[in-house]
């Protein structure tokens, strides 16, 4: 919980003035019953107006003043609570922010988005509840305990045995509710993961006719989570008639007794009506006190959900003492005997990985599913760290400068493409805010984007939804590439960039990135070998290790991989034209 209670630390003042008008509030409740005691016994029995009157303003006053206070206390509580959600929100995002993709793995995408919403608002509401009554109901029960004990000696047993059934009574529901409200943030968990699913995949959802299936599968985590629900607001309604119940048995004791100790003149009727008030007073003390105590369990699940996220450690950190970049060296990229494993996995992705990229030079890496083409990709940007050997960027290994620092010099567009809600000029414009509209023209018909985005209404102005919800695949990939080129970076990263693409604009896409990208080191992960027949370098992977490397007419012709890919994408006689239009090309480049 430390990481919470340091930002609780930072409310420490206000909190303490909270407490001062709650203390002020709690002395004038205290003080009223003596007022209205002296009311009935000196004005009303003795007929003295006067004193009735001044006395009756003198609660006016009181009560005004309590008023008073507890509105500050209101308003400066709310303040605290609402401020500490705030700060948790903040740190949680700033947190998860800067987490690896390790720690994506321990804690779900859904989890995250309970605990950022669901749990602190928990936290908010106890926070509230805790200043406006933890600290009241004490003082205010214990005043009123002595209070009744110096009005009515004699009948102080009540007190005590409502307190003692009050108690009883919340205890045992404490005991009964404690295991579900453990398992209560849980089962939102699970409802939000369900939903979420269900929102995102609804088009394949509609596809497979299995709107069925997803609604069982919705009905049974929504069951669960009102099944605990119920049980838990039935256990709570429990609380309501107990105490009326129990008040209604304390002032009947009271009054029975109070009754024959006035007939025998051992107490005064104002006494008695002040010494209920205190009853009335302790009771619900009390009963607040137990209302928390059902509550806190609740809170403190909520918090340590919060606090295993704030408390946990990235396992990607920057170097306490990060080096320098010297700009003598631009776009070199260099796998030095790299082998990695997968957290909680004994079998290698990656087995023994070296080759050296250098300055401008064109890789691409191919293979079948599995053979860790994206694996690479992850480790240049230092989503992963290896597990033995180097991943050097520019002679330095990633580990040792700022993911910043590195991910400043890297352009990538992911296997997915991941868009933001927006417009289009926002999106390309993700890496390089300082762009004008002409260059963002310009990196939009290199990506050939501009083609559609000049059919959509509004052009550039256009709105995109979250994730790009109104655009095809093909549509997002130039997207996604013109926001990486936008970037201007030193080494292009594309990971199965061009899959969505027909073969007119990906090869109407290469040419223009062939210019656009001169100079700059390019990572192609694909499928397809149309797509790499002009690269520098091919890399071919098969489960882990390098089976292949070399440029298209080498491969076909020394790796069995490879070749087995060509064919099963190219005739025979394609395989040979590819050949030598790549050698014509390669003349033309040179000349």
């Amino acid at each position: 919980m430390n990481k919470i209670v340091n930002h609780i630390k930072q409310y420490r003042i206000q909190i303490l003035i909270v407490i001062v008008f709650i203390y002020l509030q709690v002395i004038t409740d205290l003080t009223l019953p003596d007022y209205m005691s002296r009311i009935v016994n000196e004005g009303i029995v003795e007929g003295n107006n006067d004193l009735i009157v001044n006395t009756g303003m003198q609660m006016l006053l009181i009560t005004l003043a309590g008023a008073c206070a507890s509105i500050v206390a209101s308003y400066l509580s709310a303040k605290i609570a609402t401020g500490l959600a705030h700060d948790l929100r903040l740190a949680i995002f700033s947190k998860v922010e800067n987490y690896s993709l390790t720690e994506f793995d321990k804690f779900s995408t859904s989890s995250l988005i309970t605990r950022s919403t669901n749990d602190i608002q928990q936290i908010q509401k106890v926070s509230f509840m805790f200043l406006r009554i933890v600290v009241s109901a004490p003082i205010m029960g214990i005043g009123a305990i002595i209070k009744a004990n110096n009005t009515a000696p004699s009948m102080s047993w009540i007190i005590a045995l409502s307190v003692v059934l009050l108690l009883g009574t919340v205890s045992l529901l404490l005991v009964i509710s404690f295991p579900k409200f453990k398992s209560l943030q849980k089962l939102i968990d699970r409802l939000n993961l369900v939903t979420r699913e269900n929102l995102t995949g609804l088009r394949v959802i509609r596809a497979f006719t299995n709107e069925k299936y997803e609604e069982a599968k919705f009905e049974k985590a929504n069951r669960k989570l009102t099944t605990v629900n119920l049980f838990l607001n039935r256990l709570m309604v429990i609380i309501n008639p107990a105490l009326m119940l129990i008040l209604n048995l304390a002032t009947l004791g009271i009054f029975w007794i109070g009754a024959h100790l006035i007939d025998n003149g051992g107490l005064k009727i104002g006494d008695m009506l002040a010494f209920m008030q205190y009853t009335m007073q302790v009771i619900i003390s009390f009963l607040m006190l137990s209302i928390m105590f059902i509550l806190i369990p609740r809170a403190i699940v909520s918090f340590t959900r919060i606090n295993e996220v704030l408390a946990s450690k990235p396992k990607i950190r920057d170097p306490n003492t990060p080096k320098k970049y010297s700009g003598n060296v631009v776009g070199k990229v260099e796998f030095d005997n790299v082998t990695f494993f997968y957290p909680n996995s004994d079998i290698p992705v990656l087995k023994n990985i070296s080759f050296v990229v250098h300055p401008g030079q064109t890789v691409a890496i191919i293979g079948s599913t599995g053979s860790g083409k994206s694996t690479l990709v992850n480790l240049i940007l230092r989503f992963y760290d290896v597990t033995t050997g180097k991943v050097l960027v520019n002679n330095l290994d990633v580990r040792d400068v700022t993911q910043e620092e590195l991910h400043k010099r890297i352009g990538f567009v992911p296997q997915k493409e991941m868009l933001f809600s927006g417009t289009i000029k926002s999106n390309i414009k993700y890496g390089a805010q300082d762009m004008d509209n002409n260059e963002v023209i310009e990196v939009a018909k290199t990506a050939q984007a501009d083609e559609f985005i000049m059919k959509l209404e509004g052009t550039y102005s256009a709105n995109v939804a979250q994730c790009g919800a109104n655009l095809s695949g093909g549509q997002k990939q130039r997207l996604a590439i013109a926001r990486a080129v936008a970037k201007k970076p030193e080494i292009y990263l594309f990971d199965d960039s061009f899959s969505a693409l027909d073969f007119r604009t990906d090869t109407a896409l290469r040419k223009a990135l062939r210019k656009a990208t001169s100079g700059s080191t390019i990572f192609i992960i694909t499928q397809r070998i149309s797509t790499i027949l002009h690269a520098d370098k091919i890399i071919v992977m098969d489960q882990g290790i390098i089976v292949g490397r070399g440029t298209h007419k080498q491969l076909i012709k020394t790796c069995p991989i490879y070749k087995e890919i060509a064919k099963s994408q190219f005739s025979e006689k394609e395989m040979t034209s590819t050949i030598s239009n790549v050698d014509k090309d390669r003349k033309k480049e040179k000349s």
